[in-house]
């Protein structure tokens, strides 16, 4: 029984050409793909970042629409309580709860600020690498 495998159009074109020629075909056929795949990372790129940059105006006009709504609130607030105690302590009141819920975020953002450490693992590798590239004697 032989084993002869089917003649293909690969096959004979391997016959038929030298090894340089296919490394050559092999080499150009990469570099294409590279080529192509740049291509569609910089077309996704394009498309995430005019996406987030529609989004990120969305939010930011959210959060002046958001200002506005504590805003008139407050006034709301100030107003309402200036019926009981008068408009000046009122505001002396809406002033202080203000001032309370600054002074959370305020803490809350610090705390959050000082627990970044930065790139702890990628700091760790960098300073494995140059002792890797050091001869050992």
């Amino acid at each position: 029984m032989t084993s002869e495998m089917p003649h293909t159009g690969a096959a004979a074109k391997a016959d038929t050409t030298s090894l340089g020629d296919l490394l050559g075909e092999v080499t150009r056929d990469m570099s294409t793909l590279m080529r192509q795949e740049v291509e569609l990372a910089k077309v996704e790129a394009k498309q995430s970042a005019t996406r987030a940059g529609k989004g990120a105006g969305m939010l930011a006009g959210a959060g002046v629409a958001g200002h506005f709504v504590l805003l008139f609130l407050s006034l709301a607030l100030w107003w309402a309580l200036g019926t009981v105690m008068g408009l000046g302590w009122s505001g002396v009141v809406v002033a202080l709860i203000w001032g309370v819920v600054t002074a959370i975020l305020a803490a809350r953002g610090r705390k959050e600020l000082n627990a970044i450490k930065g790139m702890p693992q990628t700091a760790e590798t960098l300073q494995e690498i140059p002792p890797t590239l050091k001869p050992t004697t």
